[in-house]
Parts: structure tokens; C-alpha cells; sequence
């Protein structure tokens, strides 16, 4: 786990009780102009300026992230690697390719903390060798009948009963919504602009990469579109509008664990259809 930035984190994204508040979405300016306005290099002083500006969106995505995760999961790892994150959208941010800062720094503190999260490797054994059997019985279930599987179909042929598959369908939610993520921080579902994704990674000049990453963004486009209503409506909610699975079932009128029940049919929808991007790659190869 990160420490190397702990005492500066502490120092100022923590109240004065140390606590972590479920705290709003913060209205934080963009400071492209500002700071990089005249396309020289920041100052020390400028950089340390430039972080104490964005500590509140640091702290506002930390939380939100460890809203969807088990207790275990300390928030101030996540803030840590926030702000190696936030140091890391600083020193690589381009002007010249006309993106936003405050954009181009909440894809990189985001995406340090979900990177930390795959290192930490906090999900048990047993509840991913579950949800990776999940997923697979659904991959073929779905290749089989060439529609997505029932409930009923799903448990009959994992050998569980319907709570037993309810209960299976909750283990595994935190599995799914990280991988998601992974995919919405390279295709960020904005305008073009904020398609940044496909140019501020290091060396991704490639563009036969560029093409497939096209193609998986249009993949997971329509298949959000041909999910069910109920569960589009609770992607989104969760994905775009960053709501908690209890906020999402206050406005749907369903508890927190059927929402979590359809987000994670959903996912398995949505994985199971980007699983045939590699298989149409693999017969292209073989061919």
C-alpha cells in the first residue's frame, strides 16, 4: 500500500476529526489557462499551488470509490494514490492538445486509484474463482441460446438455487464495477474534447491499438443500449451520475441489494459481449 505521501494527504483532506464525510460533488474550477497558459514549465511553488487547489476533487473521488468498497479498503490509500495521481496529471499535462485540466487530471487521479486497488488485490480467492465461473457460465449461456440467460437459466446451470444465486450475485459486485471502470478511464463517454483517453497514454501511438479500442467503445455503447431498462437506468446512475447502490434504490424504489443484483447482471452482460472482441481476434489470427 502507498505511505509516501500519507502525512501530506492527511494534512489536508481530512477534517479536523479525521473522519471521511460522504461529501458533494466539489465545484472546482479549471485552471488550464492560469497555470498553463503561457506553456512554460510550473514552478515548485506553482505545482504545490496547483494540488491544494484540487485536494477537494481528490478527497470527492476517493470517497465515492470507497462507498462501493468492502470496510477493509482504507480510504487513505486511495487519497495517497490520488495524489500521486493529481503529481502525475501535473507533470504530463499537454496544452497544446486542448483538453481541460480539471479533465485530464480526474482520469489520472481515478485512474491511480483503481490501479492501486488492482495491486492491493482486495477481493478474496473464493468470491473471484466464484464470479470468474459466473461469468463464464454466462458467456456460454449466451452463445448458447444467442440471447443473454435468464435468472432461472443462470442458477439451474451453476447448480444453485435462487437465493443461493441472489446471494452469489451480491458476493461478487465489487469485482465488476472495477473492471468497468478500467474501460471507462481509456473510452470516456464525453465529447471530443475529453477523448483524450487515446492520446495521453504513454506510446499508444499504435493505429491498429486505436482501431480496437474504437471498436470495444462501440461494443460497450450498444450493449449498454440493449440492456434492460432497469439496469441501464442503474448503470448509468452508478457509472455516470456516481450514485451509491443505496441512493440508486431510494429513487428506483428497490433495495440496495436488488440494485446491486441488476448491476452486476448488467456487468455480466456488458463483459460477456467484450469477451467476443478477443474471440474475433483470435479467429482473425487464426484465418
Amino acid at each position: 500500500m502507498l505511505t509516501g505521501t500519507s502525512n501530506f494527504s492527511g494534512s489536508i483532506f481530512s477534517n479536523p476529526d479525521g473522519i471521511m464525510t460522504h461529501n458533494t460533488n466539489p465545484k472546482i474550477r479549471d485552471y488550464t489557462a492560469e497555470f498553463f497558459g503561457t506553456g512554460q514549465p510550473l514552478s515548485r511553488e506553482k505545482r504545490e499551488e496547483l494540488i491544494l487547489r484540487y485536494a477537494p476533487l481528490v478527497k470527492y473521488v476517493a470517497g465515492r470509490l470507497a462507498m462501493k468498497l468492502p470496510p477493509h479498503v482504507m480510504p487513505d490509500d486511495l487519497i495517497s494514490a490520488g495524489v500521486i495521481g493529481l503529481m502525475d496529471a501535473i507533470e504530463k499535462f499537454d496544452p497544446a492538445k486542448r483538453i481541460r485540466f480539471k479533465t485530464y487530471a480526474e482520469f489520472r487521479i481515478r485512474g491511480a486509484m483503481l490501479d492501486e486497488l488492482r495491486s492491493m488485490d482486495w477481493v478474496p480467492r473464493s468470491v473471484r474463482k466464484k464470479a470468474s465461473e459466473l461469468e463464464k457460465t454466462f458467456e456460454k449461456l449466451q452463445k448458447d441460446l444467442g440471447r443473454p440467460p435468464e435468472d432461472e437459466e443462470l442458477a439451474k446451470a451453476m447448480g444453485l438455487s435462487m437465493e443461493k444465486y441472489y446471494q452469489l450475485l451480491d458476493k461478487t459486485r465489487n469485482i465488476s464495477f472495477l473492471d468497468i471502470d478500467v474501460i471507462r478511464k481509456r473510452m470516456p463517454d464525453s465529447s471530443d474534447d475529453d477523448l483524450f483517453d487515446l492520446i495521453a497514454d504513454d506510446g499508444e501511438s499504435d493505429p491498429f491499438v486505436r482501431m480496437n479500442l474504437q471498436e470495444v467503445k462501440e461494443i460497450l455503447v450498444n450493449s449498454i443500449k440493449a440492456l434492460p431498462e432497469k439496469e441501464r437506468l442503474v448503470v448509468s446512475l452508478y457509472y455516470y451520475e456516481q450514485l451509491t447502490m443505496r441512493e440508486i434504490g431510494e429513487i428506483m424504489g428497490y433495495t440496495e441489494s436488488r440494485i446491486s443484483q441488476m448491476h452486476t447482471k448488467a456487468m455480466l452482460k456488458l463483459r460477456a459481449d467484450l469477451a467476443s472482441i478477443g474471440d474475433e481476434h483470435r479467429g482473425r489470427l487464426l484465418t
